[in-house]
């Protein structure tokens, strides 16, 4: 086995020029951790691809090591995927297929490899995915929180004014919520999340998942932060946070912002009960409940 640190891709494809017939691109998910998570599929495709694409070469050597396979490795991380990406289409429309695979899970999410995948397939060359393992999905799949709806938000800025900002954003997403989060980060993200999103808003930790110290933890947000804060070893290893999406309240006085601001915008132009009622119209929700928040709002306008 061997990496190829400068895509010394001659070594792996001979033709000196292109085949008629264009190699294939195989997106690979590899095991978050356990690694009996691994398919079938995915360890015959890595063994037959001439080569591999893999975010860091170094670790992905040991989970070839560990299956028996001798495939040759190319990094492809988000340093050097624009400019390396012209050579694995090289290698690809040469005829030779090439497997594309993360550190751990399936590439692509809050991973490396759009940019080829995206090039691959404007130059017509078939990208298929060997499913596998995936962090968000993993920890959706045993939150207990609904699943037919959800949105990933991947990391959150490390930040803690780009942090609350882009919570800001979603507090009123209906779905619910998938993040990321760094374990050095971990405690300031749920502060976060319990100031934006209240304190009583469901959510889980889902950390380690399918390692040794795996932690599957759901709790209203103040007790999550609670827990978190109060043991640090829940503050290491990778971490998934789901939380609950928003539930529009039956009390006038806590309406949406954007209804409310919908609402204002028509109370400028026209009287109480058309605006309660043209509001209704726009956002959905029932005029009566419009129509008493109307009469609170109008003094304002």
């Amino acid at each position: 086995m061997c990496a190829l640190s400068d895509f010394e891709v001659c070594a792996v494809t001979a033709p000196e020029a292109l085949n008629s017939v264009v190699g294939t691109l195989y997106v690979v998910a590899t095991p978050i951790g356990n690694l009996d998570d691994i398919s079938a599929r995915a360890l015959k495709v890595l063994h037959d691809v001439p080569l591999i694409a893999a975010e860091d070469t170094r670790h992905s050597v040991r989970l070839l090591q560990h299956f028996g396979i001798a495939t040759p490795l190319a990094a492809c991380h988000e340093h050097n995927e624009r400019d390396q990406g012209g050579r694995f289409l090289t290698h690809l429309l040469a005829g030779a297929d090439l497997a594309l695979i993360s550190d751990a899970g399936t590439p692509l999410i809050s991973d490396p490899g759009y940019h080829l995948v995206r090039q691959a397939r404007a130059a017509g060359i078939a990208v298929v995915p060997v499913p596998g393992a995936c962090a968000l999905i993993a920890a959706l799949s045993a939150a207990g929180l609904p699943s037919d709806r959800f949105v990933f938000e991947g990391f959150l800025p490390a930040k803690a004014v780009g942090r609350r900002a882009r919570l800001e954003r979603v507090k009123e997403e209906p779905r619910t919520l998938i993040f990321y989060e760094a374990p050095h980060r971990i405690l300031e993200c749920l502060r976060d999340l319990e100031a934006v999103f209240g304190a009583e808003r469901p959510a889980l930790l889902a950390r380690e998942l399918t390692k040794t110290f795996e932690t599957m933890k759901g709790l209203p947000l103040a007790q999550l932060r609670a827990f978190v804060e109060a043991d640090s070893n829940q503050q290491r290893g990778e971490c998934v946070v789901v939380v609950a999406g928003w539930s529009a309240p039956e009390e006038a006085d806590v309406l949406s912002s954007e209804v409310l601001r919908v609402l204002d915008l028509l109370l400028k132009e026209m009287p109480l009960k058309r605006a309660a009622a043209l509001a209704a119209q726009i956002t959905g929700v029932g005029k009566n409940l419009l129509y008493q928040a109307a009469l609170t709002r109008q003094p304002e306008v």
